[in-house]
């Protein structure tokens, strides 16, 4: 059941920022390093694909098996993740979530051992090094599908709506800088100790990480680093709503895919994050098969790249409070920027036909469409904490991620097909240009089914025994 709130304190202006107390932006640090550390881990396997693929003799497809194999979990892993945020509250699950991840970053270095055991016991005909790679990209998905929950949970926690898709352009640039930085140390450490050393030592990271966020981390009503003030100015645009438990039963999956809300989001997560994928998995093969790159050839192109991806997360996050400051209401502010956002990706579509001209000119019309996918990214994300109240937000987060990560399942293998299939025929320049044009035209796809679905702001409200009065 929903009821517009279009004139109620979802539209009332934000609240005066506090005197003293910024203690939220230590939150919001820590789920930007939580974020880094995420796509560190993530990042590595995509920058040592060129040499492993020839240490191994990997096929594109086998590559595309293992990325897909982990997208595959991820989406699954992510539904039940949003859940097991809403049941055990932010601090634990969050911890839970980054020792899983971390122990299967670490896992990579030992995944010919783990693909000859398994190769032996269950007699697979699948190459050894394929086996070994997907069962720690499976660890890896598992937990690294608690981030994204966790982390816009804790931002509807500790921010008024009037700044959660800033926080959130913020914390999800961590995505950016450890795309930045992987390109920078991942090809140092494997040149210097060797490929497994690299998976080592950058899942290590997670597990620091850890410290800081056992000590730090508290339920706002509970955090005695909080002044009443900042508390007071966190709570500011709650009128109207029913106080939240931090932990507890969220309302099930029937009931949110029964609304509107949900499916928004769902379409807004399904039709783009193939694209981020796409971008992520296969840039550096890009411009290995187009421009014959080596792997250190690839790290100052990749660094201006994500350093671009980085700007547009933080600005594209910032951009809906100025539609806000003029009166219009939370999700109104967010359709409104991620409508503007949805044109900057048609730039892609030059990519191909412009690349005779150097490989930088493909770069920096990717990073533009890249960038706007984290625009869009910090904006579509922190929609569910604009519709939905705070103790379901993750499960939510939840389902929009496993559709996200199927439509990146799809845009993989499509990706690999595409490419072994025009690749065999001396043409895989085609395959590329065909999914740059999908990636061009994802968003404004997008968008239009979403304002259908919720044309303007539509706050959920569940029956009253779920909301945790």
């Amino acid at each position: 059941m929903t009821r517009n709130r279009t004139g109620d304190a979802a539209v009332a202006s934000p609240a005066a920022r506090p005197a003293g107390g910024n203690y939220r932006w230590t939150i919001c640090a820590l789920l930007f390093f939580a974020t880094t550390v995420n796509y560190l881990d993530r990042q590595v396997l995509s920058l040592l694909a060129p040499s492993l693929s020839k240490e191994f003799g990997w096929s594109n497809t086998d590559y595309a098996n293992i990325a897909a194999a982990f997208q595959f979990m991820y989406a699954i892993a992510l539904l039940f993740a949003g859940r097991i945020v809403d049941r055990l509250g932010t601090k634990t699950a969050y911890i839970l979530a980054i020792v899983v991840w971390s122990g299967g970053a670490v896992a990579h270095a030992y995944s010919i051992e783990l693909g000859n055991g398994l190769k032996s016991l269950l007699g697979l005909a699948v190459p050894a090094s394929v086996i070994g790679f997907i069962v720690a990209r499976t660890i890896l998905a598992i937990g690294e599908a608690g981030n994204f929950p966790a982390a816009i949970r804790a931002t509807a926690e500790y921010f008024p709506k009037s700044e959660r898709s800033f926080a959130t352009g913020i914390f999800n640039s961590g995505a950016n800088i450890g795309a930045i930085l992987a390109p920078l140390t991942v090809p140092v450490l494997a040149a210097i100790w060797g490929w497994q050393a690299a998976f080592i030592w950058i899942g290590a990271v997670g597990f620091l990480w850890v410290v800081f966020w056992a000590v730090l981390f508290d339920e706002p009503a509970r955090q005695r680093r909080l002044s009443r003030a900042e508390l007071e100015y966190i709570r500011s645009d709650d009128a109207g709503s029913a106080p939240v438990a931090a932990t507890g039963p969220a309302p099930g999956w029937g009931t949110l895919l029964r609304l509107r809300q949900t499916w928004a989001f769902v379409v807004g997560k399904f039709m783009t994050d193939g694209v981020w994928w796409f971008f992520l998995f296969w840039l550096p093969k890009y411009l290995t098969d187009k421009y014959g790159m080596a792997t250190s050839d690839l790290v100052l192109p990749l660094a201006v790249l994500y350093s671009m991806t980085m700007v547009g997360s933080i600005g594209g996050g910032a951009l809906p409070s100025r539609f806000m400051r003029q009166g219009s209401a939370p999700y109104d502010s967010r359709m409104k920027a991620m409508l503007l956002i949805a044109f900057f990706p048609l730039v892609v579509l030059l990519a191909q036909p412009l690349g005779h001209l150097g490989y930088w000119v493909p770069v920096i019309l990717i990073g533009i469409g890249a960038s706007a996918h984290q625009a869009w990214s910090a904006n579509v994300l922190t929609i569910t904490s604009d519709l939905f109240p705070r103790h379901c937000v993750a499960s939510v987060v939840g389902i929009g991620g496993l559709a996200g990560g199927i439509g990146g399942v799809l845009v993989t293998k499509i990706g690999g097909m595409l490419f072994d299939y025009y690749g065999a025929q001396g043409q895989i320049q085609t395959g590329y240009m065909i999914m740059f044009a999908f990636c061009a035209l994802a968003y404004l796809a997008a968008w239009g089914i979403m304002k259908v679905l919720v044309p303007t702001q539509d706050m959920v409200r569940l029956p009253e025994e779920l909301a945790h009065a």
